[in-house]
């Protein structure tokens, strides 16, 4: 099934609302490196950093 234009305004309303957002920057060439690597661990790019930042805050 298909996602639909207003699936994905409801998921951008429902983002905005639920989430805050961060944007780091990285040397070119590292943006791909990290994706390669999250992606071994079987993870996406965003929960591979969220729980990088949950281990050094000891949560």
């Amino acid at each position: 099934m298909a996602y639909s234009d207003p699936q994905k305004e409801a998921t951008a309303r429902y983002n905005k609302k639920a989430y805050d957002r961060i944007e780091i920057k990285v040397k070119k060439g590292r943006k791909q490196e990290i994706v390669s690597y999250a992606k071994k661990q079987e993870k996406s790019v965003n929960q591979f950093i969220v729980e990088l930042i949950d281990q050094e805050m000891g949560r």
